[in-house]
Formats: C-alpha cells, structure tokens, sequence
C-alpha cells in the first residue's frame, strides 16, 4: 500500500502539567535548556495537502501560534482527558479565517465530555463568534481525512480505552500502560513508533521508561520517540545519554519527515 509522504511536528511533549510544573524549583522545571519546557502532548500531521491535529489541549492556541499553523483540516481526539481536550475553543481562529467548521473525530466517550464541556457550541441557537464544530464518529475501523489514511489503535489508560493511530508507517500513542496483541498487530511494521513514558518510576497509567523501551523492542520498531514526559523523567540531555540506539525522547517542535 502506498501512503503520502507526511511531516509530523510535535506540538507539545509534556504530562498533563506541562513542563515546567507551577510552583516547581526542581532541577528539570528551572532548567535553560528549551528541550525540558514542554507543552502538553499533542502532534500535527501533515501531507501535500492535508493538515491534521492529534488532540488540542490547554496550550491548543499557542501550539498552532508557534508552528504558524494557519490551514487545519480536522482534530483527531485520543480520550477525553482535559490536557487533550481542553483547548477545543481556539478552533475560532479557524473558522473565522477559513470560513468553515472545524471537524473532529472522536468516539463516542470523548464525543460525550466535549460536548459536556463545551455545550455552547452545539446547540441550536448559538451565539455569534461560538465554535463551529461539525462532529465525526470514530470507532476502531479505519477512516480519512483528505489524502491520509487513519487507522486507530486501541490501547488501555489504566481502565479508560485511548485510541492511538497509524498514519501510514508511523504510529502514535500517547496516555497508555498496556497494549493488547490484536492492537500490537496493528503496531507492528511502523517504522516510526510515539509512545508516552511518563517517568523512570512504574505508574498506575503510564508507561515508564523502561516499559517504553521493552515494548519498541518486543515490537522491532526501527525508531522510537517518547513523549508524554514528566518533570520527574529528568533532563532532555541527561536522559538521552542513557537511551539505547533507535530510541530518543521527543522535544516540542521537533520534526519528522515520513517517507509514503
């Protein structure tokens, strides 16, 4: 199968209190290097024609500012957590300046809290200047958006299923401590692999380090990027020095250029 070359940008790589932490002096959230600040996780997707955002968060409005993002064609939803549904709101600047709704895709669970948070912009009579959001179902089967393919990957956040996705060969998953073999399956073959690793201590929700490393091995990924980062992972160049070949932690605004 052929697939369209993309780019991915990495929009922000930090846990759900983004780096660096309020109130926190530790020696990561006070650190001069720009790889240890950190904006909450999310990516762009982007073909010759096609630009589409993995979640949109808290720092949804300056993610699109920094990256000068002008042209979006639709927001992939992952679960319904607020570091990635938050920002939701911004899609204004997008309207107005593209004079259309914004699409999203999401399953029903998500759908069920952003239209919770964010009543205002789906009912009948709506405000002037309120979101214009058109709605799109997603499940588990494949799906597109203009000329890129998307084919979710189920995975598990503790007890909340999170959808991952593929883009071709490369594949993103972010908030997840388990992933099952039929979604391993769909996994397996990317050339590129994101996935979260919250810190070197075991957690109840998120992959650690080490389970991020074991699961790009088991899976013979060629190259992966972790992201989902915490203050407590330690520095961007402190951090790096201890990875094996092939996998690196991924820093906001870093860039991937996917080969169709």
């Amino acid at each position: 199968m052929s697939y369209p070359d993309i780019k991915i940008t990495f929009l922000g790589t930090g846990t759900s209190s983004g780096v660096p932490m309020i109130g926190c002096d530790c020696a990561v959230c006070t650190s001069a290097d720009k790889k240890d600040k950190r904006l909450r996780s999310s990516i762009l997707v982007q073909s010759a024609t096609t630009t589409i955002a993995v979640d949109a968060g808290p720092d949804f409005r300056y993610q699109m500012l920094r990256t000068n993002t002008k042209k979006l064609d639709g927001i992939v939803f992952t679960h319904p957590h607020k570091d990635h549904v938050a920002g939701l709101d911004d899609v204004r600047g997008f309207n107005y300046f593209m004079q259309k709704p914004m699409q999203i895709y999401a399953n029903d669970m998500t759908l069920e809290v952003i239209i919770r948070e964010f009543p205002y912009a789906f009912t009948e009579k709506k405000y002037p200047g309120a979101p214009d959001i058109n709605i799109n179902t997603i499940g588990n089967e494949p799906f597109q958006i203009g000329d890129i393919s998307v084919i979710p990957v189920p995975v598990w956040h503790m007890h909340m299923p999170v959808l991952g996705f593929r883009f071709g060969k490369f594949t993103y998953i972010t908030d997840a401590n388990r992933i099952d073999e039929e979604s391993r399956k769909l996994i397996r073959g990317s050339e590129v692999l994101v996935l979260n690793a919250l810190r070197k201590e075991k957690h109840i929700s998120h992959f650690s380090l080490d389970e991020a490393i074991n699961i790009t091995h088991e899976m013979n990924i060629p190259q992966a990027y972790l992201t989902h980062l915490s203050h407590q992972m330690g520095k961007h160049e402190d951090v790096s020095k201890m990875l094996p070949p092939g996998i690196s932690l991924a820093c906001d605004k870093l860039v991937l250029e996917i080969q169709g």
